[in-house]
């Protein structure tokens, strides 16, 4: 397991953007009292997704708008067809933890 950040470092009203040792950036939700996590990079341009904004279990890519399902990758809405990687999150002491 890999871990991403601190629960507490996730707020809940914006996507969190963590870069891991390899420079790999993902992007850390807090929605509904869960934690989830995506590849920060929107498949449709070269948009960060920490910069948009989560609704309704969604994040919207702040370029065109086009979003994807926080919990599973899939595209939402278009322009976004092609699905971004999401990751199981694990909270552990406090902890958020992913398997890559």
């Amino acid at each position: 397991m890999l871990t991403l950040c601190e629960a507490n470092d996730v707020p809940a009203d914006e996507p969190l953007r963590v870069v891991l040792e390899d420079g790999h950036a993902l992007a850390v939700y807090r929605w509904n009292d869960g934690f989830y996590c995506t590849d920060d990079l929107c498949s449709h341009g070269e948009a960060s997704l920490a910069e948009g904004y989560v609704e309704n279990g969604e994040i919207f890519c702040p370029f065109h708008m086009g979003s994807f399902c926080i919990s599973t990758g899939e595209p939402r809405a278009a322009p976004c067809s092609v699905p971004i990687r999401a990751y199981e999150v694990t909270e552990l002491d406090g902890r958020l933890l992913i398997r890559r």
